[in-house]
């Protein structure tokens, strides 16, 4: 049996838990945070994911400082990130992208839109794609 890829979603907003939780349940192990410091504890005690969606904008650690944490440990560095934000700023775009996120997309969102960036990620890594979920 194949295993299923493990997603971490942090985000300090519930219901954007609650909607990547249910949407993705049938494809992933998700494991949800609302703090990324406890994703952070998490994967020190070895429970890596293939993938971590983040809010950008969170208190005690943002989505930049997440990021940036992720990309400059040499551990966690490889595992791609998807950032969210309410806010549609290209400079914030740009600086997330550039600080090494792989995409970024704009809240609210369609979780369609959010698997099929998941897969172009999985692709481009070399890892299978999920199946496309049926609503």
């Amino acid at each position: 049996m194949k295993s299923r890829y493990k997603l971490f979603a942090i985000d300090d907003e519930p219901s954007v838990l609650l909607i990547i939780q249910h949407y993705f349940k049938e494809k992933f192990d998700v494991n949800v945070y609302n703090k990324p410091a406890d994703a952070i504890a998490s994967m020190h005690e070895g429970n890596l994911p293939d993938m971590i969606i983040c809010d950008l904008n969170m208190p005690e650690i943002s989505g930049t400082e997440f990021v940036e944490f992720i990309r400059s440990s040499g551990f966690f560095a490889e595992i791609p990130l998807i950032v969210l934000s309410a806010t549609e700023s290209s400079e914030k775009k740009i600086n997330i992208l550039n600080l090494g996120a792989d995409d970024f997309l704009v809240k609210p969102f369609n979780p369609k839109e959010l698997e099929a960036r998941i897969n172009s990620i999985l692709r481009r890594i070399g890892k299978p794609a999920l199946e496309t979920i049926d609503d």
